[in-house]
This record gives structure tokens, sequence and C-alpha cells, in this order.
């Protein structure tokens, strides 16, 4: 799945700092780069599903992204945070 572009919501963004320390340089960089993608649960709306996104960032941190598809190929992150140890492995395997 191609990512065109990303929806930023700015309480969105500030929860993933202060919760997670995650920037959106970081999400953007898994959501723009190589990364694992599986759907999560189907989304209220249709054709609107709610995916996670496994990959490594620019330093090496390994997080997972958590993004609704909006029609165009636009992702709006709803989370992100680091991989747990099952989670790393299983990105590990791929």
């Amino acid at each position: 799945m191609k990512i065109v572009e990303i929806i930023w919501i700015d309480s969105i963004v500030e929860k993933l700092w202060r919760k997670h320390t995650v920037s959106i340089f970081e999400v953007e960089y898994v959501l723009k780069g190589k990364h694992q993608c599986r759907l999560v649960e189907k989304g209220n709306v249709k054709g609107e599903h709610v995916y996670s996104a496994a990959g490594r960032t620019a330093d090496g941190r390994f997080l997972i992204v958590f993004y609704i598809v909006k029609r165009g190929g636009k992702a709006l992150p709803i989370s992100a945070r680091d991989m747990d140890k099952s989670e790393r492995r299983i990105y590990g395997r791929a």
C-alpha cells in the first residue's frame, strides 16, 4: 500500500510525544519507508480501515504505527509506540 500523504491532527501529535516520545518525523520515516503492514480492524466508514506499520526509524528505533487509510492514499496516524519483544521478533523474521 503506497501512502502519498500523511494527515496530522495536533492532538495526536501531542499525544505521540507526551505518551510515547515518538516524533512526527519518526512516524513519517516508517510510513514512507520499507515497513510491514497489516490490517488491524475494519473501520466504521467503508474503505477506511485501521492498519499497523512496523518498521525502523533512521536512528534504528523499532516502531509500530497505527493509522487509518483514507481515500486517495492518505494515512491518518492515530498512535505509534516502540515495538514490544514479540513484535520485534516477528518483525525480524520477515
